[in-house]
């Protein structure tokens, strides 16, 4: 108690000078309360030259709707009842009466399948297509169509039809843990019938995709690429102009009017939204500003929504608000927008599903660094007509101006990229700067695509420029590409020396594109106010500001941040210790589900803390470590077991039970001397990914053997393009433990062989089998000069790695990363080694993550009981569904559990591809002093591929070091 009151004297002067140092900077800003002016007219189409449409290798939503000429749009709204299909393919399709409330026939649609109708149009011209849906139970995804109007897909975005789930908090009040912190509101389901039209899902188009059809009959056909539901009818329609605001009712009318609402407030607040397009949206908490509601300097408080998850084109969040008169508002918010600079937020706004007038589909919300009240309209601000009684107010996530910009800039990207091959294939990656290769001459058009695009690019950045009003860093990037590809025109000799350059400068084009899709918005509050009521801008002046810097200061000192969720106490009766290496959002999320599901049904309370997992083997040294270590290395369990630190999981009674949600495979590095010492948590393994495009224009077809590669080895050597095989590299921490290479283990087990022999007793590498399969594998680098070490992403992303082996995650990556070749690529399983009696071998090796339990765990069995929980299908399905809900496709979560892998929300196809892989992975098993194989396998490689020394010499001479190694550790722990 007196170390505390010590602590207080000391803590009040520093907390008075802090304040003091802050007020210079702080009483020179107002209250932050800004006008959401929303840019007048539309800037002017950028005109793109002839010639670029040629280099276009994708048919596209533009070319195809240029080509439909001036079409009327005629006056027709026909529907298409989903009962009255024609043809249907699927295993789930089946017709539903009155479902959900829906009065008639609907039909209900799997993942895989297609379902054919036949419209009658009874005039020529341009339609809106829509579909009235319902999301039923899938695996918590977007659902995804492909549409063909006669057989064929009448651009490339119509196979990407997305359409929306919708969720909520489960719980309308928010619930605290023992500490007073809220906790974040979980987000579940709550489906409805939707109607939704036919639009882009990249965003790049603002209004409904238009549809050229003739008079007469056509099949309209929904191909299922992701998730199931229920179809009542599909419309062909065309959608109602929109007006200015200019030309609406509430325009016209004065302010003075005297039967309009007076005195009226309502605030709404964010995270008190009744609908959200994704789960990713869920209520957050905001503690670096003292202008949100409701406010805490130390505790936790769920006060916002949106942010950085609210990011990407489409997601929308809606609120309910109840009028009482009928009248005219104004709306407004209290919103942060620091995220993005030089350009801003936009968002379409709509009310009960319509949009009020055209400004509102493009809402901006500019950059500032703190929250401020945005009213819609600004000085001038707009009046909207409500009539008395609850609405809906929807904001949807919409790239508003800079849609066309951004689509500019990525056609520009794979163009650039198409070019940056073309003249790969003639100089290589490393050009003779003493050669004049005459690109110019050998390649087709090549200067005349320069130009091109460095017009386009010089037009996007003045038009960012005028969006922003101001020069930015978004545009200078695009103009140091004009100007790259300007100089490039001008000496086309020096062409073949600036493409490290080029290939730097389109990769940051890449970057670009990808962080403007990403338009954050934070919001506190949503106010609807009548014309003679202003919004308050609370909590925004100076004074608060330097009040909320002092508090969080001094509460500083007294708040354990380590700490996540409930906390156990020393009167608890079961409590389980649990250590996480992880990022602290994956840590958040896995306390939420144990505080939620896992205690209440368990009565054991888990503390979960966030540590350096580089720590535990001296914490538990020394006495201090966990009862359970998650997502730890595949190496450890094994060497804590040799060392009697880890339990035998096979001690349980149940464990046979619980081994049979995993493969085999993934069980087997944790295996030892007749016991098992963890449970798998993730499993990866290689895939082969291949760009369809690059392929195609080389007349290559996708390797099914190793036979097969080599033959297309000699042909992408022969145009200077590469094959990526697994990374030979150190590892990337000290200390670190290097795996065997996967490549190397992948062809090793396709030969029958095996890493160890004798019960793990010796080293394999030096049989046959082991000799003859390094050898093959340095040949690979010898003979055809591959590269061991690259950043694969940006490589497939040119196209110049146009095939190659990796881990299976890099889909995730991928489809974020390289937007500009979404559809261009795939992965199918790895090539394999044809057997004696003519089958094709394509085993795998699996790596991953465990969770183990260490011996000096108190309460055994009440760690087992949380091990299995964390382990068993619903809990890893929820767990990599929340993952994904919070950060997104990238972070799809590899989990090891069978069925929880199949309920994650892949596109159907591409599963059907990684489960087959799957069934083929190989376990590697971890033996006393095996952490030398991997290390003196990368020596050995390098020993024949840089020492040029014989492999058969090399892999022997390192066989024998890990032999040594291995009868060292056996004796060391008394093993026979």
């Amino acid at each position: 108690m007196a170390g505390i009151l010590q602590r207080k004297k000391w803590i009040l002067p520093t907390v008075i000078a802090a304040a003091a140092a802050c007020v210079i900077l702080l009483l020179t800003s107002g209250a932050d309360v800004k006008s959401a002016v929303v840019p007048s007219g539309s800037l002017p189409a950028i005109e793109v030259d002839a010639i670029l449409q040629q280099t276009r290798q994708k048919k596209g939503y533009e070319q195809y709707l240029s080509q439909t000429g001036m079409a009327s749009r005629p006056n027709v709204d026909i529907t298409v009842e989903a009962g009255d299909y024609i043809r249907a393919e699927g295993d789930e399709v089946r017709k539903l009466n009155d479902y959900e409330g829906m009065a008639g026939v609907s039909l209900h649609t799997g993942e895989t399948g297609e379902i054919d109708w036949v419209v009658d149009v009874p005039e020529t011209g341009l339609y809106n297509l829509s579909a009235v849906y319902f999301p039923v139970e899938g695996k918590s995804s977007a659902i995804e169509r492909a549409l063909y109007i006669d057989g064929e897909l009448p651009f490339a975005e119509a196979a990407y039809l997305q359409f929306d789930r919708v969720w909520g908090n489960e719980k309308e009040a928010v619930e605290q843990d023992n500490q007073g912190n809220d906790l974040r509101p979980k987000q579940v389901e709550k489906p409805r019938w939707m109607e939704e039209a036919f639009q882009d899902s990249d965003g790049y188009e603002q209004a409904p995709f238009k549809f050229y059809l003739e008079k007469g009959e056509h099949t309209l056909t929904l191909k299922s690429s992701r998730e199931p539901m229920v179809i009542r009818s599909i419309r062909l329609f065309n959608e109602k102009p929109v007006l200015p605001y200019a030309e609406t009712a509430a325009a016209q009318q004065t302010d003075s009017s005297t039967d309009q609402p007076k005195n009226v407030l309502i605030r709404i607040e964010g995270e008190a939204a009744v609908a959200k397009s994704a789960p990713t949206l869920y209520p957050t908490s905001e503690r670096s500003s003292s202008a949100v509601s409701p406010y805490s300097a130390s505790q936790v408080r769920i006060n916002t929504i949106g942010g950085f998850n609210w990011r990407l084109p489409g997601q929308w969040i809606e609120w309910e608000v109840d009028v009482p008169e009928s009248g005219l508002y104004h709306i407004g918010f209290t919103a942060q927008q620091n995220f993005v600079k030089g350009i801003y937020s936009t968002r379409k706004l709509t009310i009960d599903g319509e949009i009020p007038f055209a400004e509102m589909t493009k809402a901006p919300f500019r950059y500032e660094s703190d929250y401020r009240i945005d009213v819609l309209g600004g000085e001038e601000a707009y009046k909207f007509q409500l009539a008395k009684g609850k609405h809906i107010i929807r904001l949807e996530n919409s790239l508003g101006d800079f849609a066309p910009l951004i689509r500019n800039v990525e056609d520009s990207l794979y163009n650039l990229n198409s070019m940056y091959r073309r003249i790969l294939m003639i100089t290589g990656t490393k050009p003779d700067e003493f050669r004049d290769y005459r690109v110019e001459k050998q390649i087709p058009n090549l200067l005349e695509v320069f130009s091109g695009e460095s017009k386009r690019l010089k037009e996007v950045a003045g038009q960012l420029r005028l969006l922003s009003g101001q020069s930015s860093d978004q545009e200078a990037l695009i103009k140091t590409m004009a100007q790259q590809l300007d100089e490039m025109i001008e000496k086309p000799d020096t062409i073949p020396r600036r493409l490290a350059a080029y290939k730097t400068n389109t990769g940051g084009l890449g970057t670009w594109v990808q962080q403007a899709r990403e338009q954050p918005l934070e919001i506190d509050a949503l106010y609807v106010a009548s014309l003679d009521s202003s919004i308050p801008g609370t909590g925004m002046g100076p004074l608060a500001k330097l009040g909320h810097e002092a508090k969080t200061f001094y509460h500083s000192f007294f708040i354990d941040y380590n700490q996540i969720g409930n906390v156990a106490t020393s009167e608890d009766q079961r409590t389980v210790t649990v250590w996480i290496g992880s990022g602290r959002d994956q840590a958040n999320t896995m306390k939420a589900m144990i505080d939620e599901t896992f205690t209440p049904e368990s009565g054991i309370n888990v503390n979960l803390k966030l540590v350096n997992m580089g720590t535990l083997l001296p914490a538990t040294l020394s006495g201090e470590g966990p009862d359970v270590a998650m997502q730890i290395g595949n190496d450890l369990p094994v060497n804590f077991a040799m060392r009697n630190s880890a339990v035998d999981l096979t001690r349980f009674s149940d464990y046979t039970t619980v081994e049979q949600e995993f493969r085999d495979s993934a069980i087997v590095p944790y295996a030892y001397d007749s016991g098992v010492y963890a449970l798998p948590e993730t499993q990866t393994f290689n895939m082969l990914f291949y760009r369809k495009d690059v392929l195609a224009e080389l007349g290559l077809e996708v390797p099914q053997t190793w036979d097969d590669v080599e033959s297309l080895l000699a042909i992408l050597s022969k145009n200077h393009m590469e094959f990526g095989m697994p990374v030979v590299a150190q590892a990337n921490m000290q200390g670190v433990n290097i795996p065997p290479n996967s490549q190397y283990a992948t062809m090793l087990l396709q030969n029958g062989g095996s890493f160890y022999r004798n019960d793990g007793k010796e080293s394999d590498l030096d049989s046959r089998i082991g000799i003859e399969t390094f050898k093959k594998w340095t040949e690979f680098y010898t003979d055809y000069k591959l590269e061991r070490e690259y950043d694969f992403a940006n490589r497939f992303r040119t196209g110049q790695m146009p095939i190659g082996l990796t881990d299976y995650t890099m889909y995730n990556q991928l489809s974020v990363f390289a937007p500009e070749i979404r559809g261009l690529w795939g992965f199918v399983p790895v090539p394999g080694t044809v057997q004696p009696d003519g089958t094709l071998n394509r085993d795998v090796p699996g790596g991953g993550s465990a969770v183990m339990m260490l011996e000096s765990a108190k309460d055994q069995e009440a760690a087992w009981e949380f091990m299995k929980w964390w382990t068993s299908t619903p809990i890893q399905a929820e767990f990599g569904r929340e993952m994904e809900g919070l950060m997104g496709a990238a972070a799809r979560y590899p989990t090891a559990n069978i069925k929880a892998l199949d309920s994650l929300p892949w596109p159907a196809e591409d599963y059907a591809n990684l489960k087959a892989q799957f069934e083929t992975v190989k376990g590697i098993p971890e033996v006393p002093g095996g952490y030398f194989t991997g290390r003196h396998l990368f020596n050995a490689f390098y020993k024949t591929v840089v020492g040029q020394v014989e492999a058969r010499e090399s892999i022997m001479d390192y066989t024998q070091y890990i032999q040594d190694e291995i009868r060292i550790k056996r004796n060391e722990f008394g093993l026979p």
